[in-house]
């Protein structure tokens, strides 16, 4: 198994395998590119007052050198382009996702919920290990839509949750690992902003889908921002006739929208592949072009 597949547990290729041993090092002498508990993988001496970015969330105790992260990013995203035609998403969770609400909170007229969960799917109600017992609610076409990016895509969950509560919402979304492996960036690692730094790809192949602009300071090119789901605590949303919430539509809500880009954003990334340069291929201009023009056809402009 290559250094790549053993550390960083990125989806194995049913095709042929791009070999990173066989890519000369920048440097002949070991300038402790990957460091574990302090020891360099390399030459196995002791590192102290190391720079550079831990990856805890892969493997415990790895961290890299800035100019690892920038050789490592570029050889993944290079052997998924090539071999898989897979670039990455970064995905949000809460009102992305899911919703999740603390029980205290919800209206009388949401309350009959409480009394539905064992019986949905869609809802886990949760209290052990937290302050206060809560319910995450899936949003519409989740599955659909993870289960489809995840043939363009290689995926990482990138929350400002806790890990506990990620990995609860993981659960329901992903119990056996296919979508995201330990691909997981929690508060834990990123109590900060969110920052593409901690994603091992080339930032000229990631795209990204959160409610929330601000907390990409430094990635916006890379974001598709969605509407905000909120399914609890919201006086404005319609009930049925026997008083029951009703939902976001699976066929024409948000998920199911950006689903729809995403497959425009991949189709128009791998069109004409062979005669494209991996040196200059870039997802972010091509973000904004097609944002450009699904706004010119949602305004009618041809």
């Amino acid at each position: 198994m290559s250094l790549v597949e053993n550390l960083f547990l990125e989806p194995q290729s049913k095709r042929r395998k791009i070999n990173p041993e066989t890519i000369e090092s920048p440097s002949p002498n070991c300038n402790h590119w990957f460091v574990r508990n302090k020891i360099c993988i390399s030459c196995y001496t002791t590192v102290d007052n190391f720079e550079g970015r831990s990856f805890d969330y892969l493997y415990k105790g790895m961290q890299m050198s800035n100019e690892a992260l920038g050789f490592t990013k570029g050889l993944i995203s290079q052997t998924s382009w090539l071999e898989d035609k897979k670039l990455h998403l970064v995905l949000d969770l809460d009102q992305t996702l899911i919703h999740t609400i603390k029980t205290s909170l919800l209206y009388e007229s949401e309350k009959y919920i409480i009394e539905e969960v064992e019986s949905r799917k869609d809802i886990k109600r949760f209290n052990t290990g937290f302050p206060e017992e809560s319910l995450i609610k899936l949003r519409p076409f989740v599955h659909q839509f993870l289960k489809e990016c995840n043939e363009m895509f290689s995926m990482y969950v990138y929350t400002k949750g806790g890990y506990d509560y990620a990995r609860l919402v993981l659960e329901m979304i992903d119990p056996d690992k296919v979508y995201f492996g330990n691909r997981v960036i929690t508060r834990r690692e990123s109590p900060g902003f969110k920052t593409l730094d901690l994603v091992l790809a080339d930032e000229r192949g990631i795209v990204i889908v959160d409610d929330t602009s601000s907390v990409w300071p430094h990635d916006k090119k890379n974001l598709l921002q969605i509407a905000r789901y909120k399914y609890f605590g919201d006086k404005s949303c319609l009930f049925s006739e026997d008083k029951k919430k009703i939902d976001e539509s699976d066929e024409k809500g948000p998920l199911n929208t950006a689903l729809r880009f995403l497959k425009d954003v991949h189709e128009e990334f791998f069109y004409d592949w062979s005669k494209k340069d991996l040196d200059s291929v870039d997802v972010r201009p091509l973000l904004k072009e097609i944002s450009l023009r699904w706004k010119r056809k949602a305004d009618g402009v041809v």
